[in-house]
Formats: C-alpha cells, sequence, structure tokens
C-alpha cells in the first residue's frame, strides 16, 4: 500500500522558505538543510513532511496543487491568518473566491498559494 511521503513546494530561497514554513507549522528539519533542498517534519508527534526544493520555475497564479491548513473555527482562522501574515505571508485576492467561502488563500514568501480552512462550519 501506498501512502503520502512527503509534500513538495519549490522555492527560490531555500532558507527563507524553511524559515516561514518552520514557525507557520511547527515543523523541524529532518536532516541538515541545504541550500538547494530540506525535507521538514513536525516537531511533535506524527504528520506529512514538507518538503522544500530549489526551483527556478514562475509561481502558478492558479496553481494545480496547493495546500489547505485547517483552523478550528473562524476566529482561530482569523488568527492564523493574521499569525501567518506576520511571518511573511501575504493575502491573495482570488476572484474566485465564492462569497461564502470557508477558506482564505495565502501565499507564502516565494509566493506558493495556501489556504487556511474554517472547519468549524461542519
Amino acid at each position: 500500500m501506498l501512502r503520502i511521503g512527503s509534500v513538495v513546494l519549490g522555492v527560490s530561497d531555500v532558507p527563507r522558505a524553511a524559515a516561514f514554513w518552520m514557525e507557520a507549522l511547527g515543523y523541524v528539519p529532518r536532516d541538515d538543510a541545504e541550500d538547494d533542498w530540506v525535507v521538514l517534519v513536525p516537531a511533535e508527534g506524527s504528520g506529512p513532511q514538507l518538503s522544500l526544493g530549489l526551483s527556478e520555475t514562475p509561481v502558478q497564479e492558479r496553481p494545480r496543487v496547493h495546500l489547505n491548513l485547517y483552523a478550528g473555527d473562524a476566529a482561530d482562522q482569523a488568527a492564523e491568518v493574521e499569525r501567518l501574515v506576520s511571518l511573511g505571508a501575504g493575502r491573495v485576492d482570488w476572484d474566485h473566491c465564492p462569497d461564502d467561502a470557508d477558506f482564505i488563500v495565502l501565499a507564502d514568501p516565494d509566493g506558493n498559494r495556501f489556504c487556511v480552512i474554517d472547519t468549524g462550519r461542519g
């Protein structure tokens, strides 16, 4: 049986991206980080790995794959969005977002888009 071992993001600055995602998720490097590659793992417990690899390809405005980060409810979502923005994430004004969306679209410092989901809506 296969399982997902790692989600990989292409980034233009691996150390900067690693610093952002470690603070955002509470992750640590699995091994010694390199200038062009690092695998991040949960500091406590198990969970999906996040691998960051040096990439020269441009960021996609509407990526086919992205991360969804789950928040407990609307208040948690708002607090997490503000925390992530303070770490260097940017808000994305996405015109495809429905009026009643349970998600907020952000971009990491490299421009990779991700969503923060309010899971309290049921």
